[in-house]
């Protein structure tokens, strides 16, 4: 069985000396007898500090989202080979925000988790259902057809390179 992970997605939230404080007192608070993941997600922004300032901690730095394409003329976007390169090790796909604030439709997520992998990220794949359809009875089918798409463009045993997170939006 999988160590448990607690992940802390910044959202765009931060500052460098919020951010300093907030990484000193995760790390002092830290124990390693708790045997759980502790993985942050930063704004792009703050990335690479967040990865010099953790260096030598046992907390990892992941990205909060990774554009499908490996490279290319794609403004404001950030590839998956970039974030490895900064000391990323996980990224988001699928959060149900980019889902349903930017209409990232499960075959786009279904990308982004195969950009992640062949980078030699670990993927953290997103699903879950809305209120409206979880009222309906379409939670099961929701993430179904969600995890579908991901299985379908790479396997169903790319799961094991992978974590699922069910974030319903509701």
């Amino acid at each position: 069985m999988r160590r448990p992970m607690v992940a802390g997605n910044w959202k765009m939230h931060g500052s460098r000396s919020a951010n300093g404080a907030l990484l000193a007192e995760l790390e002092q608070r830290l124990m390693p007898e708790w045997q759980v993941d502790v993985v942050v997600f930063p704004p792009y922004v703050y990335l690479a500090e967040a990865v010099r300032m953790l260096d030598e901690s046992d907390i990892a730095v992941g990205a909060q989202d990774v554009c499908a394409e490996p490279l290319g003329a794609f403004t404001g976007q950030v590839a998956a080979l970039m974030l490895k390169d900064v000391g990323c090790r996980y990224v988001i796909v699928g959060h149900s925000e980019r889902r349903r604030l930017y209409h990232e439709d499960d075959v786009l997520v279904a990308r982004k988790f195969a950009a992640a992998l062949q980078a030699g990220l670990t993927p953290i794949l997103c699903v879950g259902e809305t209120l409206e359809e979880r009222e309906a009875n379409r939670t099961e089918a929701v993430v179904a057809r969600q995890l579908e798409a991901v299985a379908a463009m790479n396997g169903a045993s790319s799961f094991s390179q992978a974590i699922l997170a069910y974030e319903p939006v509701w």
